[in-house]
């Protein structure tokens, strides 16, 4: 008789305790071990178990819950003509055992699941499994059974239901993709949360000494129609790959080493000893050489000019072996390469391709250096780089740069290509026969050199936490833009903010820290509507960056009645930061904004055209560090209340 509901929950709960995890997690390392190596799992079963087998084989080539090198797996039962030509020509018997035959090698794994552990074709296949010298292990019901005899190992369901019997191998099922995915990427960070130990990140590449003189230029000089810098300051920092690892060191919660070739010489000696005091281990293969300076004259924000001083070829030596210990461990790899040298270096790629194996790896191509190593999970190229590497002409425009990352992915060893496009964000190709994804970048203006280093990193940071491309691209896309909003490498002369630190407050530093105006506007911001898209307009036009701050739900419960808010604050800070002129949203609690502006210390506080001829409450607080207060025009006839009004009397006519 057919189990009722709770007899059925219940014999399930009586059953999964007793599930040999131990040994499906012993399962999950050895495939780990030998899948990503070149062999392969070969999987079967009839009915139920067929649909179980096929779902085990579905995680591996694509992914459990970290993002990982596709595996070898392959479902038997899954091809339907040879499945029904074996049966015509061989009898049902050999469906599996032939396709054992074809398929298997010494030292692939068979697994078998079968709720009774008598069927004759997953017997046959375990006995040519066992000839061909394949290992073979076995999901059965209860034992013994011929199945766990034919077998070399087997998990054993200790219960008389069919069902209970299938709902445990899913169970099982998830158990050994888990244990497959903990021993090649390290345990999963949970959802949302930042991971409990300290990652390794590895950054391969070029390093060059960047060197930026900044003035003023105000005046064009007597002997040349060219401007005259004046009050000049010498700043330096690493470059090339040496500013990437800067970047990555910033990240919380990651260690960074960086693999180069730094010259010997006084440059090669300053970006070393640069690269140490912000915390990067530096492990240098260059037994000869100079070191690259790029020199920046800088006024106003802007470049003026560029000049390159010569530098003799790097001559490298041999990978030591802690080079070859950093890969290894490391959750993931950034190669940011400049074309001179180090990327082509022979031994360090073949042990970029083992680790690429085993952790996500980014790359970051020059027109001049060398092809991404097999396994390769993003290349990231620039637009200029893609119409350079592809050899090809026409417009960089969204649909050469998509058709140019088709070409790159179709002749590189990678998985997918993401074209980075400036200011227009990215383009990510992963098949070329599927739709590209295109990632818009937040509008956004400063000093940009760098923002491909700071891209790749935060891609790589994102994969080495196990999500997916199309998430690592779009926040990759957004770190770039608030470093370029920050000022670029200029934001390195000062700290980072705690990781803790709320966004809205972390961008008022960095906006200040590059002697921007923080501007400030605030109020309820229920049923968002044109007063409140003029008053925030003319509020952006007024600085640097603007950060609104909304009352909570509770705030404004208790200044509006208890029908309002129309609109919950989550959905009205997420519609406020969909506008291009709000840079971001601070949510407070109390009945006015004073201990959320004594935080915040906007230069200038915005309030509408209804305020003026009136002493606004908060204007002595934010006086008190030297900020302003003002009033900007008020677009009649825009009220939230005067809406709500107007709806209920509509609604009560009706």
């Amino acid at each position: 008789m057919p189990l009722s509901g709770r007899a059925h929950i219940q014999a399930l709960a009586a059953a999964l305790p007793l599930l040999d995890t131990d040994r499906l997690q012993t399962w999950g390392s050895h495939l780990a071990d030998r899948l990503p190596a070149g062999g392969r799992l070969l999987v079967a079963g009839n009915g139920g178990s067929a649909a179980e087998a096929q779902h085990l084989t579905s995680e591996l080539v694509g992914r459990f819950r970290a993002e990982r090198p596709p595996l070898s797996a392959i479902a038997l039962h899954a091809d339907s003509s040879s499945v029904t030509a074996i049966a015509n020509d061989y009898g049902s018997e050999e469906v599996f055992a032939r396709q054992v035959r074809a398929h298997g090698r010494p030292g692939d794994v068979l697994l078998l699941l079968s709720t009774s552990g008598r069927s004759p074709n997953v017997l046959a296949a375990a006995r040519a499994a066992r000839e061909l010298g394949l290992t073979v292990w076995a999901l059965t019901g209860p034992a013994p059974n011929p199945l766990t005899e034919a077998s070399d190992q087997a998990v054993c369901v200790d219960t008389e239901e069919v069902a209970t019997v299938q709902e445990c191998h899913l169970v099982a099922v998830h158990v050994l993709c888990a244990a497959v995915d903990t021993h090649i990427t390290g345990p999963a960070a949970p959802a949302d949360e930042e991971p409990d130990g300290v990652r390794r990140l590895v950054v391969v590449g070029d390093v060059v000494l960047d060197r930026d003189i900044t003035g003023i230029a105000d005046r064009l000089s007597p002997e040349a129609p060219v401007p005259v810098v004046a009050d000049a300051e010498d700043v330096d920092r690493p470059g090339g790959a040496g500013l990437a690892a800067v970047l990555a060191a910033r990240e919380p919660g990651w260690r960074v080493t960086l693999v180069c070739g730094l010259g010997q010489d006084t440059h090669g000696a300053r970006a070393r000893g640069m690269l140490h005091e912000a915390g990067v281990e530096v492990i240098d293969l260059a037994i000869g050489g100079t070191t690259p300076v790029k020199t920046r004259v800088r006024a106003a924000d802007r470049t003026l000019l560029r000049f390159d001083t010569a530098a003799d070829p790097l001559r490298l030596g041999p990978l030591p072996d802690i080079a070859r210990a950093r890969l290894e461990e490391a959750a993931a790899v950034v190669v940011c390469d400049y074309g001179r040298g180090i990327a082509a270096h022979g031994e360090l790629r073949q042990v970029l391709t083992d680790a690429a194996r085993r952790s996500p790896l980014v790359w970051d191509p020059h027109p001049k250096g060398a092809e991404p190593v097999p396994g390769t999970a993003l290349a990231v190229p620039n637009a200029h780089e893609a119409l350079t590497l592809t050899g090809g002409s026409g417009p960089r425009d969204l649909g050469n740069d998509a058709a140019r990352g088709v070409r790159l992915l179709a002749a590189w060893p990678v998985k997918q290509v993401a074209v980075t496009r400036g200011r227009d964000g990215a383009v990510l190709v992963a098949d070329p026969d599927a739709h590209p994804l295109v990632v818009p970048a937040r509008p956004a203006a400063g000093d940009t050199c760098g923002a491909g280093d700071q891209l790749a990193v935060t891609a790589a940071v994102m994969l080495g936490l196990g999500r997916l491309p199309s998430h690592a691209v779009t926040t990759a896309v957004d770190a770039a833009t608030t470093y370029v909003q920050a000022g670029g490498p200029a934001s390195l002369l000062h700290a980072p903010p705690p990781a803790d630190s709320p966004g809205p407050l972390a961008l008022a530093v960095r906006v200040r820290a590059r002697g921007g105006k923080v501007v400030g506007a605030g109020g309820c911001f229920d049923l968002l509507h044109a007063g409140h898209l003029s008053l925030l307009a003319q509020a952006r036009r007024l600085g640097d960056a603007l950060v609104v701050c909304i009352n909570s739900d509770d705030s404004v419960r208790r200044l509006k009645g208890d029908d309002r808010p129309v609109v919950g604050e989550r959905e009205r800070a997420a519609m406020l930061k969909a506008l291009d002129d709000v840079d971001d949203v601070l949510v407070f609690g109390e009945d006015t904004p004073e201990k959320v502006l004594a935080e915040l210390r906007p230069d200038i506080w915005v309030k509408g055209g209804d305020y003026a001829g009136q002493r606004i409450t908060e204007a002595d607080l934010v006086e008190s560090w030297g900020g302003e207060v003002v009033v900007v025009p008020y677009l009649d006839g825009h009220s939230t209340t005067s809406r709500i009004d107007q709806l209920s009397r509509q609604t009560g006519a009706r």
